[in-house]
């Protein structure tokens, strides 16, 4: 099991999503985020993630969502997701040789761009809910998933 996170801009009724360069994801927008290194806390990795590929310091983000992914035809695929959002931030977001970052207005994200399960999930982180979910992926179909909306989140 991989410990990932990804993370979230937001400023009003935009959001801020990257486009993935190279590597796992590549040519799909998503938030920012990756693995979280031996030892190191979720929100830590997510922070250090988001100053690595734009260039910002999130300030205070907020736990939202927990995604547990599974891949249905390899076994050995599960990536553990703590997912943040920070409406304040120090810097600007900038390219990098990995993440191209851009704006998008929360009613016009481009999810034929976007990973299959992030229109399932999307909904709630925006309208600020928490939530838990699993979704087996097969490729890029979704196979089967459960979206659960919680009322508190612990940081573990």
């Amino acid at each position: 099991m991989k410990r990932v996170t990804l993370l979230f801009l937001r400023r009003g009724d935009e959001i801020l999503l990257a486009l993935k360069k190279r590597g796992f994801g590549e040519g799909k927008w998503n938030g920012v985020g990756g693995k979280a290194d031996e030892g190191e806390s979720y929100l830590a990795a997510a922070i250090r993630e988001c100053q690595e590929e734009i260039g910002v310091t999130p300030i205070s983000p907020k736990l939202v969502g927990k995604i547990d992914f599974h891949e249905l035809t390899d076994p050995s695929f599960r990536h553990f997701t703590h997912v943040y959002v920070a409406d304040k931030w120090e810097g600007e977001p900038v390219e990098t040789e990995e993440m191209r970052p851009q704006w998008f207005k929360v009613s016009q994200l481009p999810y034929d761009k976007m990973w299959v399960d992030d229109a399932t999930w999307y909904p709630l982180m925006l309208e600020n809910k928490l939530f838990t979910a699993d979704f087996v992926l097969d490729g890029d179909r979704m196979h089967t998933h459960r979206l659960t909306e919680v009322s508190s989140l612990a940081d573990a």
